[in-house]
């Protein structure tokens, strides 16, 4: 099933640096090994250029993990790839901090850079 489209909208201030944070703290995915479901938090952080991202459309857009069978790690880079080709930011960083499981707590961070 494809993904929800991640819509953007013009950034008021693209001549100016500054960096929009977006929390979401109800992210859940499934462990594709034993198929229970996971729990996190998945922080966005990221310096807009032209477009900035739509929140409900992020939301639907990871929602869509709820019955996806993912690992922690390719969640945590594919929300990032996904975002970025919807954005093309400046830069953006994406942290999954994941509930413990098993007395282990995970947390992936994946950052994106524009190159000059």
């Amino acid at each position: 099933m494809p993904a929800p489209e991640i819509e953007t909208f013009p950034n008021p201030n693209p001549a100016r640096d500054y960096e929009i944070e977006i929390s979401c703290p109800e992210f859940t995915s499934v462990c594709p090994k034993t198929g229970l479901p996971d729990f996190g938090e998945i922080r966005i952080a990221y310096v807009p250029d032209e477009r900035c991202i739509e929140l409900k459309s992020l939301k639907y857009y990871l929602v869509g993990f709820r019955s996806r069978g993912i690992f922690y790690e390719s969640a945590t880079n594919q929300i990032l790839d996904d975002l970025v080709a919807a954005c093309s930011p400046r830069r953006m960083t994406v942290t999954g901090d994941f509930t413990p499981r098993g007395g282990i707590k995970t947390v992936v961070t994946a950052r994106y850079e524009r190159k000059a």
